[in-house]
């Protein structure tokens, strides 16, 4: 399930960080991060949430995105994303759920924990843009005049909100010099309209210069 792929992924980068720091991480002063710039790659499992006004389903679908940052403060940075949908959710076995794309905007605080790894939390918008679609045993339901689909009312653009709040907490361990394996997740987005929520939890590399 992808319950399960995500906790192997997230053990795998944890271990990865552990064993990879005390070799190839560097001994000497760190340099500080104040006006240092980023950029990173991620893959993400989506946890749709509260899918349809009764049913109140969940799903995942996955997608990847690139990163681009810079620090403009020793523990403060702001940070743009820009992503798009690898594979969709499915309600149900009635409703397909496709995130096209969302670009979204953050600032964060980060203080570290040790000396190779930093815990951070970011606080922004994201605009997201994909569209709910009935399968094909949602779309004969909806025809049976004697039955219909509890997703039909949604089977549209999705989410009817294109822009929501996000928030993400998170962990970087620097497995090189500048380079960093990074643990993370929160909320991409609510939607207003139908009250489903969406939750997104990644892991990646980022590169600082």
């Amino acid at each position: 399930t992808m319950n399960t792929l995500l906790r192997h992924l997230f053990t795998a980068a944890t271990l990865s960080a552990a064993l990879l720091t005390p070799v190839m991480a560097s001994a000497q002063d760190k340099v500080p991060r104040e006006g240092m710039t980023y950029v990173g790659i991620l893959a993400t499992g989506l946890n749709h949430r509260s899918v349809g006004q009764n049913t109140l389903e969940t799903a995942w679908s996955t997608t990847g995105s690139m990163v681009l940052g810079t620090h403009i403060s020793e523990y403060f940075h702001v940070e743009i994303r820009a992503g798009a949908g690898t594979t969709t959710a499915e309600i149900d076995n009635e409703l397909e759920l496709d995130i096209e794309y969302f670009a979204s905007w953050y600032i964060g605080g980060h203080y570290p924990i040790t000396d190779y790894a930093n815990a951070y939390a970011q606080f922004g918008f994201s605009h997201v843009q994909g569209v709910a679609t009935l399968t094909p045993l949602g779309k004969a339901r909806e025809a049976d005049p004697d039955d219909d689909s509890p997703y039909a009312s949604i089977a549209d653009e999705y989410p009817d909100s294109s822009f929501s709040v996000s928030w993400l907490l998170g962990l970087d361990f620097e497995v090189i010099d500048n380079g960093f394996i990074v643990l993370e997740g929160g909320r991409l987005f609510e939607d207003t309209e139908t009250g489903a929520n969406t939750f997104q939890f990644s892991t990646g590399f980022k590169y600082e210069f």
